[in-house]
Order: C-alpha cells, then sequence, then structure tokens
C-alpha cells in the first residue's frame, strides 16, 4: 500500500479545509482509509496525531498572522477553527508559551512556531529518512575536543567548520584509534532557549571528535564534556543538506507533543562508522535531545 501517497491525500485535505470544522472522518474518507488505520498510520509514519497535527498547523498560521497583519486576535482565532478568542489564547499559550498579545508585541517569527504545511519533500523524510519515534538512552559524560564556530538558523556555516575541523584533526591528542565525532550545538549557553530562538539569533557550534583525556591539547582546539543522563535519541538517514528537516520535525513536532521534558544540557550530533559522506544515501547519524 502506497502511504506516502495517502497520506500526502489527506494532508492536502487537512490545509484546504483549516478554516473550517473538520473532523478526522471527514479526513480518513478523503485518505481512503478508515478511522482507525489512518490515525495508526499519520502517528507511525508522521510522529504526531491527526489532530494534533491540525491543531499545530492552525496555531501556526495564526502566529504568522499575529506577526504580520493587524487582524484582530477573536478575527484569527475563528478564521483559523478556535470558537474565541479565548479558546485560541489557551491553545497558543500551551504551545508557544506566551499570549496572543505578547507574542505579536515580540515581533519575532520563532523557530519553534514555525510548522509550516508538510510538503511532499518533509513527507518523504519522514517515511524515509527519520526514526519519527526516538529510542531513550542513558550516557555517561563523554569528553570531545574541536573547533567552535558561529552560525544562525538562516544561514548555515557548519559544513565548514568541519571542513576545517577535518583538516586539523589529526593535531588532536588522545583520540580513539575510531574516535567519534560530534556536532554539539552551545545554543541554549548564550542564554537562548527554543522559545527565543529565531533565524538571526547568533549562536555557537563545535564541531568535535571524542578523547580519552584533554592533555596537551593545543590551541585553538577546545575541550567539550558532554554530560551524561538521559537523551531521546533521532536517527537520520540519507544526505546531511536535509539535516534541517529532521531538526525541523524534532522541535516542531516531536517536541510539543512528547509527555518528555527537555533538559538544559547540550543537544548534539553523533558520527560513528554509520556516517559515509555528507550525500551518501545510505548514511547515518545519531541526533541527541537531553530530556529529563
Amino acid at each position: 500500500m502506497n502511504y506516502e501517497q495517502s497520506l500526502e491525500q489527506a494532508v492536502v485535505y487537512i490545509e484546504n479545509h483549516l478554516g473550517d470544522p473538520l473532523t478526522v472522518e471527514e479526513v480518513a474518507r478523503h485518505a481512503g482509509y478508515s478511522y482507525y488505520h489512518l490515525t495508526r498510520v499519520f502517528s507511525a509514519l508522521l510522529g504526531e496525531s491527526v489532530g494534533s497535527y491540525i491543531k499545530k498547523r492552525r496555531l501556526s498560521n495564526g502566529a504568522r498572522e499575529l506577526l504580520y497583519t493587524d487582524r484582530r486576535i477573536i478575527d484569527i482565532a475563528i478564521s483559523h477553527g478556535f470558537e474565541s478568542s479565548e479558546a485560541f489564547s489557551r491553545a497558543f499559550k500551551s504551545v508557544y508559551h506566551v499570549s496572543p498579545i505578547k507574542y505579536r508585541q515580540n515581533r519575532l517569527e520563532l523557530f519553534i512556531s514555525s510548522k509550516p504545511k508538510m510538503d511532499q519533500l518533509m513527507l518523504a523524510h519522514l517515511t524515509n529518512n527519520l526514526t519519527v519515534h526516538p529510542r531513550i538512552l542513558e550516557l555517561p559524560d563523554i569528553k570531545a575536543a574541536g573547533l567552535r564556530g558561529f552560525t544562525t538558523l538562516g544561514d548555515n556555516v557548519i559544513p565548514g567548520l568541519w571542513d576545517t575541523f577535518r583538516a586539523q584533526m589529526h593535531l588532536v591528542p588522545n583520540t580513539f584509534p575510531s574516535s567519534r565525532g560530534f556536532g554539539i550545538c552551545e545554543a541554549c549557553e548564550e542564554g537562548n532557549s527554543l522559545y527565543t530562538m529565531n533565524d538571526d539569533v547568533l549562536f555557537p557550534e563545535v564541531a568535535a571528535v571524542e578523547v580519552s583525556s584533554f592533555e596537551n591539547l593545543p590551541s585553538p582546539f577546545i575541550p567539550k564534556i558532554l554530560k551524561g543522563g538521559k537523551y531521546a535519541v533521532f536517527t537520520h538517514t540519507g544526505s546531511l543538506k536535509n539535516l534541517s528537516l529532521s531538526f525541523r520535525y524534532i522541535w516542531s513536532t516531536w517536541f510539543l507533543t512528547t509527555d518528555e521534558q527537555l533538559d538544559e544540557r547540550e543537544d548534539f550530533e553523533l558520527y560513528d562508522g554509520r556516517f559515509l559522506g555528507y550525500d551518501c544515501a545510505d548514511s547515518q547519524i545519531d541526533l541527541y535531545i537531553p530530556v529529563k
């Protein structure tokens, strides 16, 4: 059975009726599924329920209108399927941690609120290139050493940082014979959070390799300790040019629907023997998100 085609039909129907009264039964009929089968497949392959997708897309569209129009909040609420401005405000605050009024006053389109329409590229990515239901693992502390660079979400310079680091990695002492690599995001170390990040915020990232100790570590390399604890682990398959799609899913879908609580440790990418190159279709890396 072609799940991608049926899910695409479901998503198209949802997107065309976001402002209308909409039930999962209606969506299932237009996708050619029973209610039970659609809800099971949608959650298994896309990582959230049909109802959750509808709600988050309505809120995301409403959030953009708060920033880019002067429409009254009651008008935005009604046009996006909410019965009142109070219902819209409650739902909005539960997701974005601020009221619609405060969100409008801040005039920033935040990364966490970006839940764009599910297009064919994202649909294919979620069904073929990402484990949408993460494993939960416990890790010990890990020592790593590497180079720090600065980037934004809108202008990603991390590939260049890795090129520079790989050319110098042989100078890092105390590595293991088959050392693992780490892409370490230090965004929250700079006083940022998911609720303040947008495409223009500059934050540090470290390209690093695992080491047994920091002894005799020369400049410009810096020591890093990845703090042990519990992590939600997603596996990304294929080209790294689509890595942003994996993170878009994690922060705009999984994070907003999971019962796990995010911890304040750094999130990171793990590169081991499964990483076969930047553009290799069979390459795999793991994305570690710290949870409590």
